[in-house]
């Protein structure tokens, strides 16, 4: 699927997230990377194959940084 050199990961590959952007709707709160792979703002995702991968935001409030 992926065109680019080096090509991007694969939806499979565990650093599938590092892919490049096709399109993105913040505003619906999902993006849609080269592999195929629907991320969406809650760092849930949806797999070409129909997986889905929970969201694995930080749970440890402490450990989330926040903007100055």
């Amino acid at each position: 699927m992926c065109q680019h050199q080096p090509p991007c990961p694969s939806a499979d590959s565990a650093d599938r997230e590092s892919a490049r952007l096709v399109a993105h709707h913040p505003e619906q709160g999902w993006s849609l990377l080269c592999n195929g792979v629907v991320l969406f703002e809650d760092t849930g995702e949806l797999l070409p194959d129909g997986r889905i991968i929970d969201p694995h935001r930080p749970l440890d409030p402490s450990r989330v940084m926040t903007a100055a």
